[in-house]
């Protein structure tokens, strides 16, 4: 097989542009899979239809895989591959968006800088998870005591965290007079855009209050909503891309045809003219990202813990389980719906058989591992706060406790076989303690609701609460997720 897309014959057609007609215009934090199959694309397609220079300056902070990935984008002049895969078939992309590609290891931070505070960057986006942002859990705000906080604190000029780099390059463009960027989250986070925020205004007002006060009036952060399943690339997928296509790409992604992004239209700097490429510019972003993570996102972490408990790989094997499939449908319904306000034209119910047919696409291969990852960072958001409403209004929400009692048995990190689950998570070392500690059922749970960072305070007080939760996790223990969840279907139908 060919080792190079930029330089080998190909049946897909590679960008119709020169490379030198793009300036990067666009710095991009966090040059993961996501963004490369989506922002970027998005980006690619601008392109293809128009005559504008929007480029892209991907840029990686993370050391191993990171650090790889740019030096094989860089070896195969900036392309790759995205393959789109349906149920029945798959049409493969070269994305020729990408205009620079720096590490923080092999290049330095000077360069990165240097890129964030030319005049021509107007936008800098992220995709760097929830914890890249470095709050403090359910509070929201900034952790002055995270160890990336406390070194870019000590040494500015020489920032490690994502925030630490935004603060920097705001500093230096207003050192400079060189007109601000718009910071532009596009991570799965809920109002994204005032999270960023949130944390760059506290890193800048911990550095100096005149600066804090000048991103405040002069930076935009626009919310946004972005939907698309790309599981992590694996070394199966890269081989049938690569067959595929005739040429092994190292930086290919597969992903799903669907693919939505909607906008808040609050740009300091310009922008690119995305909604011509398919993304949508709106007011209010807020009703369509709450829409996404509670019905997608909180539903493939109700699938990804219990089906991973239940000896399911992928997202698609346990939506093919019909207790799993009429279980995640009754929750998107029956307790995540009616917690949304949507725009009158919004039909929740189409939504939802969206979603379904989506999660059971076979080829995307999507792992409940990998959607199980972070998990303490997701389950506010995806699950609580849904719960939260239902706690006031009155409603049940039966699944929504199953789902937390599922994240609370995964973490345990050991499986229904007795095998070692290998746990992901930014509070591994508090989880593992509290499972060590705590052999009984209740008094784990106890321990596990006592973490504030995602629980907060008023969860754990609450006795309908933790009976619930208590209730679903011993069924957990009892019966096995297969049982539990196929045990809430009976329920309904009672």
């Amino acid at each position: 097989m060919a080792q190079n897309i930029a330089n080998c014959p190909l049946t897909v057609r590679r960008p119709a542009w020169d490379a030198t007609r793009l300036a990067p215009r666009i710095v991009h934090l966090g040059c993961g899979a996501f963004h490369r199959a989506h922002q970027a694309l998005y980006t690619h397609h601008l392109l293809e239809i128009s005559d504008c220079d929007w480029g892209i300056c991907e840029v990686s902070l993370m050391s191993g895989n990171g650090a790889r990935l740019i030096d094989q984008l860089n070896a195969q002049n900036l392309l790759y591959t995205v393959a789109e895969r349906g149920a029945n078939s798959s049409e493969l992309k070269i994305i020729g968006a990408v205009k620079q590609a720096l590490h923080a290891e092999s290049d330095g931070c000077d360069a990165i800088l240097q890129a964030m505070t030319r005049a021509e960057t107007a936008i800098v986006s992220l995709t760097i998870t929830e914890k890249g942002y470095c709050t403090a859990g359910a509070s929201g705000q900034l952790d002055l005591h995270n160890p990336l906080i406390v070194q870019d604190l000590a040494h500015p000029a020489q920032p490690v965290s994502a925030i630490g780099y935004l603060v920097e390059a705001l500093h230096l463009r207003r050192q400079q007079g060189v007109k601000p960027f718009t910071v532009l989250s596009c991570d799965n986070v809920r109002e994204n855009g005032q999270v960023a925020k949130a944390a760059v205004l506290a890193l800048a007002n911990a550095r100096d209050a005149g600066l804090a006060q000048w991103i405040a009036e002069h930076v935009t952060f626009p919310c946004t909503m972005v939907d698309r399943i790309v599981p992590a690339a694996t070394e199966e997928s890269l081989q049938q891309i690569g067959a595929q296509l005739g040429v092994f790409d190292p930086c290919a992604i597969a992903c799903e045809p669907f693919r939505q992004w909607v906008i808040e239209d609050h740009f300091v700097n310009g922008r690119p003219q995305w909604d011509r490429a398919g993304a949508q510019f709106v007011a209010d972003v807020a009703p369509f990202e709450l829409m996404k993570l509670r019905m997608l996102n909180g539903s493939h972490s109700f699938l990804a813990c219990l089906g991973y408990l239940a000896g399911y790989q992928t997202i698609a094997e346990t939506i093919d389980n019909g207790a799993f499939r009429q279980a995640v449908l009754s929750l998107m319904l029956t307790e995540q719906a009616p917690t949304l306000a949507m725009p009158a034209d919004t039909d929740l119910n189409r939504y939802a058989a969206q979603l379904i047919e989506r999660f059971s696409n076979p080829s995307l291969q999507h792992r409940t591992r990998q959607i199980a990852m972070d998990g303490s960072q997701k389950l506010p958001q995806r699950l609580l706060d849904p719960i939260r409403q239902h706690l006031a209004t009155g409603q049940p929400w039966r699944h929504l406790a199953l789902g937390v009692a599922g994240w609370m048995r995964y973490v345990s990190g050991v499986d229904e076989q007795g095998r070692t689950i290998e746990v992901v998570d930014p509070l591994l070392t508090r989880l593992q303690e509290i499972h060590q500690q705590y052999a009984e059922p209740q008094q784990r749970v106890r321990a596990l609701l006592g973490i504030r960072a995602i629980f907060g305070a008023d969860l754990p007080d609450n006795p309908v609460f933790v009976s619930a939760v208590s209730n679903a996790y011993q069924q957990l223990l009892d019966n096995g997720a297969y049982a539990a969840v196929a045990a809430l279907n009976q329920q309904g139908e009672a």
